[in-house]
């Protein structure tokens, strides 16, 4: 299926559909076409970086995964604030150094902490039904951040 762009399209139903029209613009046809143009090609470059966020914060969920399982088996805390403060007062460094602002990346890790506390208190609940039944080894490969 080709892509177009349909302007009375909801966003939202597009998204459904699993379609994406990145020439996408309120602006179209109320702004100079060669402004368009470089608008689009801008944006498109956004949306790479977009999709490589996605992928990259899917395989540290997968690692973050990893650490929940084994904090389950030898009966750890899901959270650790020590290095959740560590972890936070290292990416404000980082971003200071990569000019972005430092209270929005904290805000950004402490979402993604949360979200794998969440995963972790899911994951030791689940390992402890299996004590029960006898299977408390982790899956080969621990549940998504969808599955958890």
């Amino acid at each position: 299926m080709t892509e177009q762009h349909r302007p009375d399209a909801d966003p939202a139903a597009l998204e459904e559909e699993n379609e994406y029209d990145p020439t996408a613009s309120s602006l179209k046809g109320a702004v100079d076409p060669a402004v368009m143009e470089e608008l689009l090609s801008i944006r498109s470059s956004i949306d790479n970086f977009d999709a490589t966020l996605v992928y990259l914060l899917a395989e540290r969920f997968k690692v973050t995964q990893r650490v929940g399982w084994l904090k389950a088996k030898h009966q750890l805390p899901p959270a650790d604030p020590a290095r959740e403060a560590a972890q936070i007062a290292r990416l404000r460094r980082l971003a200071e150094e990569a000019n972005l602002d430092p209270a929005f990346a904290e805000k950004f890790l402490n979402f993604i902490i949360s979200e794998v506390i969440r995963h972790h208190q899911a994951i030791s609940e689940d390992h402890q039904a299996r004590q029960g039944d006898g299977s408390i080894e982790a899956p080969r490969e621990a549940p998504t951040a969808n599955q958890g």
